[in-house]
């Protein structure tokens, strides 16, 4: 009888293959978690994005009276709440009631002799804020039908070198997007704008009155004869009778109350004069004020 034979027992042991995906294994988690440490100082280091002021517009309503005070303020008498913008309840809009309108047209078919009398007369309606205010009732000192001070045009002075040639001018000039307009006595209106840049783009219009930037004039001076020179380089004949002006764009005439406001932290309606300047800076110009005058109070009668 023969003796049995028994197959070996198993041995676990670790191979070669595994050792080397265990390797693999370690070097790949590795550079995992070296990623993210360096995700995460870039992404600490960054800085965080500037905030964007909104640009606010500074709306200014000249106006007043040679008698008048700065802070003299609308005065309405009345039994409602106290508000900035209250006025008096007789005020009418020129908005159209369409209702008013309809019951018009209705009454006119009927009398055709009076439709050019009352079609005036539709839809008028009240536009007064109700409210109060209290206020001297006296008018702000200044000039004009408004609530107080001197408007820009009359208020601000800017002045360009009068050492500078005529191509440096008109390099000014485009810099700010100035345009220069020539108002000839039958009404037409010639722009010239882009100035600056070789040959300037010219414009023919009528004026509607739907522009409302501000416009600027010489009283005299060499730089009241650049700007017929100017004109006259574009192959412009402007007559003697021609009124000239300076057109500012809306940005510009921001950038000018900025300055102003910002160099003696002065209300609008508190200035009387601010002068301004061109100068050189870096690749462009910039607009300095020079001096600043404000309105002085006039005592109380």
């Amino acid at each position: 009888m023969s003796a049995t034979i028994r197959p070996p027992m198993p041995v676990l042991k670790t191979t070669l293959y595994d050792k080397v995906w265990s390797w693999l294994i370690a070097v790949v988690a590795g550079l995992v978690l070296a990623v993210l440490a360096l995700a995460t100082v870039y992404v600490s280091s960054l800085k965080p994005p500037p905030v964007v002021a909104v640009p606010v517009e500074l709306l200014e309503m000249p106006g007043g009276d040679d008698n008048g005070l700065p802070d003299e303020t609308l005065r309405v008498d009345s039994p409602d709440p106290e508000r900035a913008d209250a006025t008096s309840a007789e005020i009418q809009s020129a908005e159209t009631d369409i209702s008013e309108t309809l019951e018009t047209v209705l009454e006119l078919s009927e009398t055709a002799t009076e439709t050019a009398a009352r079609q005036f007369e539709a839809g008028v309606q009240n536009a007064g804020q109700k409210g109060s205010s209290r206020g001297s009732g006296r008018r702000g000192l200044g000039m004009g039908p408004g609530v107080g001070g001197i408007s820009r045009e009359q208020r601000w002075f800017i002045r360009f070198s009068d050492r500078e040639g005529l191509d440096e001018y008109a390099r000014q000039l485009g810099f700010f997007g100035i345009e220069l307009a020539a108002i000839n006595p039958d009404g037409q209106v010639t722009i010239l704008s882009k100035l600056g840049l070789g040959q300037p783009t010219v414009t023919v219009i009528k004026p509607d009155g739907g522009d409302q930037r501000l416009t600027m004039s010489w009283k005299a001076g060499e730089r009241q004869k650049a700007d017929r020179q100017l004109f006259e380089r574009a192959g412009i004949r402007i007559g003697q009778d021609s009124r000239l002006m300076q057109v500012y764009p809306a940005a510009t005439e921001d950038k000018l109350a900025r300055l102003e406001r910002d160099f003696n932290k002065l209300d609008a309606k508190q200035i009387k004069r601010t002068y301004f300047e061109v100068r050189s800076a870096g690749s462009g110009y910039e607009f300095v004020v020079t001096r600043q005058i404000p309105l002085e109070a006039k005592p109380r009668l």
